[in-house]
């Protein structure tokens, strides 16, 4: 009796727990989105404007002032503006440290054709013998390869942590000390999130990941 309660009770956990977990990402994602909104003066919101509250209209006009942003950026005139926005930036102390850097990560991971977490690697850590997954994120400067005096060429990757892969580990090593996996991005971030439960198909990046029970 106890182990039929038992395996009807993990049965209904898989059922309720992917679903709870998505649903705790979408609210995540939209309460972000429509905070933004409180970033104009009070008399400016939806809220004061339009006399109501409409749910999901700070998401709306969050992801079309996006969309907008994006056509006017790619535009002469707006490419223009931006750049004298990133020189104004690149004059204030402090605040140029933080914005430059922002923007050189973004920049990087979402302009098409960038090599910063495009490759899937195996490589030896935390010790010889014991294998971890990683993320390539570039090739190492030849400034960053002078002091170690390396042979070869180094490649830079990022480590994740599991269940949570936005925190790890940045670490450098010459390019035949990693393995390189023919595995998408996110396959591997499949496998990290799900402690290794969601093994992926190596061998082909368009195959999706399937579940093992």
């Amino acid at each position: 009796m106890l182990a039929s309660l038992r395996t009807y009770f993990i049965s209904g956990l898989l059922v309720w727990l992917p679903i709870w977990v998505t649903l705790l990402v979408i609210k995540f994602l939209v309460d972000i989105l429509s905070k933004s909104l409180l970033l104009l003066p009070p008399q400016y919101q939806p809220d004061y404007l339009l006399g109501v509250h409409v749910p999901g209209i700070g998401v709306i006009i969050t992801l079309v002032v996006i969309l907008l942003t994006g056509l006017f950026a790619a535009n002469f005139v707006g490419k223009r503006l931006l750049a004298l926005g990133d020189a104004i930036m690149a004059r204030i102390p402090l605040v140029r440290s933080v914005y430059t850097g922002v923007k050189q990560v973004t920049q990087t991971l979402f302009t098409p054709g960038g090599q910063s977490f495009r490759k899937v690697l195996m490589v030896e850590y935390p010790c010889k013998g014991v294998w971890s997954m990683a993320f390539q994120t570039g090739e190492v400067s030849r400034d960053i390869e002078g002091p170690i005096k390396s042979e070869e060429p180094m490649v830079s990757y990022f480590i994740p942590t599991t269940p949570n892969p936005t925190s790890g580990f940045l670490m450098m090593a010459p390019k035949s000390k990693v393995v390189e996996l023919d595995m998408s991005v996110d396959q591997a971030l499949k496998y990290v999130i799900s402690l290794g439960v969601v093994q992926p198909v190596i061998g082909d990046k368009n195959n999706k990941s399937r579940g093992q029970g």
